[in-house]
């Protein structure tokens, strides 16, 4: 590449001379700079006046330029650009939040893949589709075909053209590691972009809005690979002006299209003469075209996937004596195509060995912990159980691992492993409570979590017998701490309580399983069945009568929610007789409880009242407050549904009367509330019937409960008709679909 000073002339004259200097062609030198290969013809013929400096920035770095060439050659331009009248005063920066002015130039590509040649046509309808304003390029084809390659490729040789930053998420549609949720992309986005901690909103409208503001302005790059659908892209699209997006998928996203003008960019596989091109790169032209028809046959036994065929290539490249229509004759055999086809250690795992081989022992043996991690995330907690340590020393092994690239910071204090990376962890020897420890600290994680999201319930479980206690677990503050917890957890939570039923830690498994019941309450109709049938079988498998019927209550509540009743009935009938034995009667009165709400799905209200009323008095005599109140809460509504409103009245007015209500976002309460209203107004006392609804609704609605919010509106609508209560109900209904 040219790297001295670049000679007197016209720009046109210099920019060819210096091109045809370096060996590049006008579509090399295009697709390097980022520009369009007709912008890039019109400067070079004389027909472009004077092009921007980031223009000639990015043309002088791909030309390899130094930075006296650059110079001359920015000048040079600048004599072809009109000319300014100069102002009297200079004209303020444009306004940026603080935070972002103080922040440095965010960049999340990770590294440009190396060896990567030829897509001269998908490079170009790039640079073509980039083009315009809030341009989103859709790059969609086969898993394995190098759609991420082809974009970083792009992105990092068109850098130039995005001065303010790029950003980029793996959003893992199609693995099998759980897809980050939308507002964790985001907060690693505002992160970047230099908004604190305490300024990221809680919502993804929020968050997603912030975003959209911070690069309304902004000449920014946004990468989303391995997108699964539109919606999944949709709340993450910058939309200034200045921006370009590029989102890989392995699907067509026609919704995209529709509704962003999305431009698609097919990357397909290779066919035939590609693939043979390929091997040849790799083997030889001499080698390859002694054997044409095999070098063929492979190619399309590989099915022109760029990484099957260098695997191949690589195979044929240790054994020159093989033939290539030796080759095609093994991967013909499909019992053995796939393993021929595997990269083994050829090259990975000799160079992670090599890496580890540099590092500590003590953050060797980390690593080797990590792959007992079930999930695909880990904070300095979960490393510290792994490890047996204090977090603060965990982190530290983390960030040596990030230093030699075998971790990487996906977002503040959260690290991930590269697939291939944690597949090496798995196969080296790894302590032998490795994953006790990291499900362990699950457990007084979560335990941590519900104290905080539901203060003055009864524990979940007593601890296993061989329990291995972390030596720190997380604080939360409160209760959206805890629920942001659990939302970034969740598939992690899923995944540990599944690695402990494969390992036959049964009594684990269970109390995970759990330990998420306050996000089965949030979520109901989330589908958590399976989950909790992976649990009941380990209660079974241990014979433990507590958890298999605390994990049947469970059951059969999530599955009357999903109006299966018929199935609940069995579970919260086996739940109910399971406590019952047991002397359990706190369990007993909760199994009651969620028995009535099934047993009321079916009409049968004097049944469910019966046992609600059971449960009271079991919660009374155990001392349980929470519980009592809870039974009747769900009593009163049981005797509002059957019309008996006396009873309905008397059983909310004593069932608020319990204690302080210092926290009016209490669910119970609200629906309390609701019904003591509906009593009211079922005795004739309208007045005082409608303002407690009325209180109950804003209450929800102060709260952001929707779900109670529409509960208590659409029973306020139905005895007072009113513009503005409709006006609440309809955006309650609004925010709750758009939840959901």
């Amino acid at each position: 590449m040219a790297t001295g000073t670049p000679t007197t002339g016209s720009f046109a004259a210099l920019l060819h001379g210096l091109r045809t200097k370096a060996g590049l062609s006008q579509e090399e030198l295009a697709h390097a700079a980022g520009v369009s290969v007709r912008a890039l013809s019109y400067m070079e013929r004389g027909r472009s006046r004077g092009p921007q400096r980031r223009t000639v920035q990015a043309l002088a770095a791909a030309l390899g330029l130094d930075e006296a060439g650059a110079r001359k050659l920015e000048h040079t331009a600048s004599l072809g650009r009109p000319r300014r009248t100069p102002a009297t005063e200079a004209p303020p920066p444009p306004a940026v939040p603080d935070t972002a002015a103080r922040a440095g130039v965010p960049d999340l590509l990770p590294r440009s893949p190396r060896g990567f040649h030829g897509r001269a046509a998908e490079l170009a309808a790039l640079s073509r589709a980039a083009e315009g304003e809030a341009p989103v390029c859709l790059v969609t084809g086969p898993a394995g075909v190098g759609k991420t390659a082809l974009v970083l490729h792009w992105a990092h040789h068109g850098r130039a053209g995005f001065p303010d930053g790029r950003l980029y998420v793996n959003l893992r549609g199609f693995g099998d590691t759980g897809e980050p949720a939308s507002m964790e992309v985001l907060r690693e986005f505002l992160l970047a972009l230099g908004v604190p901690h305490d300024r990221i909103p809680e919502t993804v409208n929020g968050a997603a809005a912030l975003f959209r503001s911070l690069a309304a302005e902004r000449r920014l790059l946004v990468v989303l690979d391995n997108a699964r659908d539109s919606e999944q892209v949709r709340p993450l699209l910058p939309g200034g002006r200045h921006c370009a997006t590029l989102v890989t998928s392995r699907h067509r996203l026609p919704g995209l299209i529709v509704t962003d003008t999305a431009t698609p960019v097919a990357v397909d596989v290779l066919g035939p003469e590609d693939g043979t091109m390929l091997l040849a790169g790799v083997l030889g032209t001499e080698r390859v075209h002694a054997e044409p028809a095999a070098a063929r046959r492979i190619a399309e036994l590989c099915g022109g996937l760029p990484l099957a065929l260098r695997v191949a290539a690589a195979r044929l490249a240790h054994r020159p004596s093989w033939s290539l229509d030796a080759m095609a004759a093994q991967l013909s055999d499909e019992t053995r195509r796939l393993s021929l086809l595997d990269v083994e250690d050829t090259g990975v795992r000799a160079a992670l060995r090599l890496t580890l081989q540099q590092l500590p022992p003590e953050v060797s043996s980390l690593f080797a912990d990590l792959g007992r991690h079930p999930g695909t995330h880990v904070d300095r907690y979960a490393a510290a159980s792994l490890a047996d340590t204090d977090p603060a020393a965990a982190e530290n092994m983390l960030e040596r691992l990030a230093v030699a690239h075998l971790v990487t910071e996906a977002a503040p204090g959260r690290w991930t492993m590269h697939d291939l990376v944690r597949l090496y962890a798995r196969s080296l020897a790894a302590g032998p409570d490795a994953l006790k420890r990291v499900l362990d600290h699950y457990i007084a994680t979560a335990l941590a979590a519900v104290a905080a999201a539901e203060p003055g319930n009864e524990d979940c479980f007593p601890l296993p017998a061989d329990y291995l206690p972390p030596a720190a677990v997380r604080e939360f503050a409160d209760r959206s701490a805890a629920v942001a917890w659990y939302a970034a957890e969740r598939d992690d939570l899923t995944q540990a309580a599944a690695a402990a039923h494969a390992a036959g830690l049964h009594a684990r498994t269970w109390r995970i399983v759990m330990t998420l019941w306050p996000l089965m309450v949030w979520r109901a109709r989330d589908g958590w069945v399976p989950l909790l049938e992976t649990g009941l079988e380990a209660a079974r498998a241990d014979a433990d009568a507590y958890g298999e019927s605390r994990v049947l209550n469970v059951l059969g509540w999530v599955l009357t929610e999903e109006g299966r009743i018929p199935e609940a009935l069995t579970h919260l009938r086996a739940a109910s007789a399971l406590a019952s034995r047991a002397g359990d009667a706190l369990a007993e009165a909760n199994a009651l409880i969620v028995l009535a709400l099934a047993q009321a799905a079916l009409g049968c209200l004097d049944e469910a009242a019966q046992g609600c009323r059971r449960a009271a008095g079991l919660a009374r005599t155990a001392g349980d407050r929470t519980i009592e109140r809870l039974a009747m809460q769900h009593l009163a509504r049981h005797w509002a549904d059957a019309g008996k409103w006396r009873q309905a009245l008397d059983t909310a007015t004593d069932a608020l009367a319990f204690e302080e209500w210092s926290d009016t976002a209490d669910v119970p309460r609200i629906l309390l509330l609701m019904v003591r209203g509906e009593a009211l107004m079922g005795l004739g006392e309208e007045a005082e019937g409608i303002a407690q609804l009325d209180q109950a609704a804003r209450e929800a609605e102060s709260s952001g409960n929707d779900d109670g919010a529409v509960r208590t509106l659409g029973a306020l609508l139905r005895v007072s008709p009113d513009a503005q209560v409709q006006a609440r109900y309809d955006a309650a209904v609004e925010r709750l679909t758009k939840r959901t």
